[in-house]
């Protein structure tokens, strides 16, 4: 049988649910310990006074069952602005039905609609599942690009350096 799932942009009612699913994930990436924001900024940055990012959600029978998290960017290379995909996450036993492509093919078509240039993400090099479907639905795993990060601590550091 057939699950029937609905994917719709995030309302303000599903906060608390994408950011139980941000806490699933992180239980998935055995990365809880880097969950330190809360539901309130959560729900700050995407409907308060300034947007910083936007999500959609899947449900079954009204239960969140899923999410993406995505906000701008832009490719100077292009000139055009794209989206940049922060997180996707279904939850494991709705898995395997059609709900991460959805998702993904939901994005896509935000993304011709907005005149992106792209739709881009990163995968966890140890998630070999997740490479594999990323890559059946077209994307490219580009093996010369690293993620480069700087928080914290060493995030002062730099912005007091000359």
């Amino acid at each position: 049988m057939k699950l029937e799932f609905q994917i719709r942009q995030a309302v303000q009612n599903d906060v608390t649910d994408v950011f139980n699913l941000i806490k699933a994930l992180a239980e998935y990436e055995k990365l809880t310990h880097q969950v330190i924001g809360t539901e309130g900024d959560l729900h700050e940055h995407l409907f308060g006074s300034r947007i910083y990012a936007e999500a959609i959600v899947a449900e079954v029978d009204s239960k969140v069952i899923s999410f993406a998290l995505f906000f701008p960017n832009y490719s100077t290379f292009l000139t055009k602005p794209g989206i940049h995909l922060e997180d996707l996450f279904v939850l494991p036993e709705y898995r395997r039905q059609g709900i991460g492509k959805a998702m993904l093919s939901y994005l896509g078509k935000l993304a011709i609609e907005r005149d992106a240039g792209r739709l881009e993400w990163s995968v966890l090099d140890w998630n070999e599942s997740a490479i594999a479907f990323y890559q059946s639905m077209g994307a490219q795993v580009l093996p010369d690009w690293r993620t480069c990060r700087v928080t914290d601590k060493a995030l002062k550091i730099l912005a007091a350096s000359n």
